[in-house]
């Protein structure tokens, strides 16, 4: 490692400067994209603490191959076989330490326009320090009096800000599917290729709604029993249906022209989508045969194989869960997303129609002028006029992402039973938060259509 990219490194961790990797060969990277990298980091580490603690599998594993084991967890007073590292309530703990981290910068960064004040200097850099303070955090919950006090509090705590992330994610796929649909339009407008590529994706996006409500009905019923099941497939396709229907209405595409099938479609791919995961997890029903053996029914034959290996499932879908979660966080943090919470959208007139309308182009044209190179990977200073994203809300989803990952890993309110290892043996909580965020994401498209015609004074924007 040379010289000048180790004095980088030190300035990273302990000065203002981005962070870099030492590989000259690596792309360039942008400071703004450097500084949310590494909060990320810091999320995915602790992320995968809560996943151990709370596995059994490694617990056990630990108890076997590491020595003076017992001897240790006494020495750290963490109980005889360390049973206070282990388990629902130190993932409370430490989600605690992680929420009140990111909620300390929410409040420290509020109202920060200007990369180069000293509140902005702290957010970009010193990531040495801040991580010996994130781990401050988390150690120091352990020690919080009253604990079961302190556990029934933050328990709703938790609960209120897992919903509240799922609300924000679920508002930022409808202002997406509008999004979508407007700039194609106003491609339209001036090509014909644009209505045949509008036509041709809802025409897709309804066939694949389509396709997995017919598997659904096939996989998830049977003629005697499942009756939630059918229920649930019937009502949430129903619903599709119908804000399909309501999407081209006369009356609301009078107040609204750019309303059409395609949010619907998107719309209604994403509610198939949480009606499969939910029947997913939903715990398995059985019945007596005719040799009187329970056998379990209303789920896909195939599924039972593959719950046998629960170590390999497991470890696939949470990487999966995880991996959502942070890309929901990343993409939920950027400065159009905020305006777009607070109502704010781009002119009309300003609409040029993308393939990948969601990557506007930098306007920052001079942004590549303020570079940085230190024997490793440029930096490239894209903030010098200001900054490109909102530093508050930035550190407030993360805030609510992790009370989301503290009840998502504990089963929500099941948590005495939780295991990583029965991640996905279903049960009735996780249920009924992935149906209740179903019909909570058809209201709120729904509201969008229907909100012209309640208020017609009212100017509405999407």
């Amino acid at each position: 490692m040379s010289a000048p990219c180790c004095a980088g490194q030190l300035a990273c961790c302990c000065g203002t400067a981005a962070c870099s990797l030492c590989c000259k060969c690596c792309p360039k990277i942008k400071q703004s994209t450097s500084t949310r990298f590494m909060y990320a980091l810091y999320f995915i580490l602790v992320t995968i603490i809560c996943c151990i603690m709370m596995s059994t599998t490694v617990a056990n594993e630990m108890k076997t191959h590491i020595p003076f084991y017992k001897e240790m967890c006494k020495g750290i007073q963490a109980g005889e076989m360390c049973e206070k590292l282990v388990g629902y309530t130190a993932v409370y703990k430490v989600c605690f330490g992680m929420a009140c981290f990111f909620f300390l910068f929410f409040l420290f960064t509020i109202r920060i326009n200007s990369s180069k004040s000293c509140r902005a200097y702290i957010h970009n850099g010193f990531w040495l320090i801040k991580l010996i303070l994130l781990a401050a955090m988390c150690s120091g919950a352990f020690f919080i009096p009253d604990q079961d006090t302190f556990l029934n509090a933050w328990r709703y705590v938790g609960a209120a800000g897992g919903f509240l992330f799922i609300a924000i994610q679920l508002i930022l796929l409808i202002e997406f599917a509008h999004k979508w649909n407007k700039n194609w339009t106003a491609g339209a407008n001036h090509q014909q290729l644009w209505t045949g590529l509008l036509a041709l994706v809802t025409l897709i996006l309804y066939s694949i709604a389509v396709g997995a409500l017919v598997l659904m009905a096939l996989f998830y019923t049977r003629s005697e029993g499942c009756t939630y099941n059918k229920v649930l497939i019937g009502v949430n396709g129903g619903l599709c249906l119908f804000v399909s229907l309501v999407a081209i209405s006369p009356c609301v595409q009078n107040r609204q022209p750019h309303s059409g099938l395609l949010q619907s479609g998107v719309i209604s791919c994403y509610v198939m989508y949480l009606t499969f995961s939910a029947l997913s997890s939903k715990p398995p029903e059985t019945i007596l045969d005719e040799s009187n053996q329970n056998i379990t029914i209303c789920v896909p034959e195939f599924s039972q194989g593959l719950h046998r290996d629960e170590n390999l499932v497991t470890g696939l879908g949470t990487t999966i869960l995880f991996g959502c979660i942070l890309y929901s966080c990343l993409t939920s943090t950027t400065r159009a997303s905020s305006e777009a919470l607070r109502g704010i959208y781009a002119a009309p007139e300003t609409e040029v129609a993308r393939c990948c309308f969601c990557c506007v182009p930098d306007g920052d044209a001079d942004a590549e002028e303020h570079t940085e190179k230190r024997g490793g990977q440029t930096v490239i200073y894209d903030e010098k006029k200001g900054t490109v994203y909102s530093y508050a809300y930035f550190h407030f989803v993360f805030f609510l992402a992790s009370l989301y990952v503290m009840m998502t890993v504990t089963h929500w309110f099941h948590y005495e039973s939780a295991q990583m290892e029965k991640f996905f043996t279903g049960s009735w909580s996780i249920f009924w938060v992935k149906m209740i965020s179903c019909w909570f994401c058809v209201c709120l498209y729904l509201w969008t259509l229907i909100a012209p015609l309640c208020c017609p004074t009212r100017e509405f924007s999407v």
